[in-house]
């Protein structure tokens, strides 16, 4: 069974024996810049070719009742910055939304400018369970010297970073894999999560997953029929999964996605079903015990 819609995703995760969902790549963001991102998205016919209509274009309370009643019971509120100055207020917001929300988890972000290692060694004091580095947005080299004690503070901790340094939708300055690879070679303990699971440099994205061990993929937008997505997936991205099927986790861009939350379970569970090394356990690590796992967090008490 595959969800059809919104309403049946509650019934395909009790199928799988799990008590809900936890999704490593959610977005929440304060309202003045959460317009600003709709704004963009707005413009994207220009910007990316392709019109891009926000499926959860809803007030803040109302797109966590839809998480609430999808069974998301955990997930990170990504925040990310586009210039200096915005990271130490974006970690600010973001720990007061936590704090606000049951489902989240603190989270923070970070951009390559002076005090950068000190404000996220503050916020990992703080507890935060997943970070976010936007290359592609921010438009900064992560091979910049301010980030090297960042990157060496998150391989310490071992807090996983989610990291969007593929060149999709399309190509930055600092955007690529192997700009990335840099970063990797010189951390290779870093818990980093590709975002897009590298989109779309898929084949690198697996050939990191079998160099570093910390490498993970996350599944935003990743073979979904949007824009024609599910046709740049490589021949043996199944099979390449099933090599690391303990690797891989929830992600789907809530709620600034062009098509409703099913839609990337269906595209998961067409992964699963492709390969009989995959199959139902490896549904419940990509939905559940992977995200889970990172994230480092408890299976709460009402969904127990």
């Amino acid at each position: 069974m595959t969800p059809r819609s919104d309403a049946e995703v509650p019934a395909f995760t009790h199928a799988l024996g799990l008590p809900g969902l936890t999704d490593l790549h959610v977005h929440f963001l304060p309202e003045s810049v959460q317009r600003k991102v709709w704004e963009f998205f707005d413009r994207a016919g220009a910007e990316y070719g392709t019109k891009w209509p926000i499926h959860y274009r809803l007030p803040s309370a109302e797109r966590l009742g839809v998480l609430r009643d999808l069974g998301v019971v955990r997930f990170a509120p990504l925040v990310y910055p586009h210039k200096p100055g915005m990271a130490a207020w974006l970690n600010e917001w973001v720990r007061d939304f936590a704090a606000a929300t049951p489902q989240a988890v603190p989270t923070a972000t970070f951009f390559p400018e002076p005090g950068a290692a000190a404000y996220l060694a503050d916020a990992l004091d703080q507890g935060v369970r997943c970070v976010k580095s936007h290359v592609q947005v921010g438009a900064y080299d992560p091979r910049d010297e301010l980030l090297e004690p960042v990157w060496g503070l998150l391989a310490e901790a071992g807090v996983p970073v989610v990291v969007h340094c593929g060149h999709g939708p399309v190509a930055g300055r600092y955007t690529g894999l192997d700009v990335f690879e840099d970063v990797l070679s010189r951390h290779p303990r870093l818990v980093a999560v590709l975002a897009h699971a590298g989109a779309p440099e898929f084949t690198l994205a697996l050939d990191l997953l079998d160099r570093y061990p910390g490498v993970h993929l996350d599944t935003t937008m990743v073979g979904v029929p949007f824009n024609r997505a599910d046709e740049l997936l490589p021949r043996d991205w199944a099979a390449r999964l099933a090599g690391h099927p303990d690797r891989v986790a929830l992600g789907t861009d809530f709620p600034s996605i062009p098509y409703d939350y099913a839609t990337q379970l269906r595209a998961i569970a067409g992964w699963a079903a492709s390969d009989e090394r995959l199959g139902e356990s490896f549904l419940r690590a990509v939905l559940w015990h992977t995200p889970r796992r990172l994230l480092s967090t408890d299976v709460p008490s009402q969904a127990r």
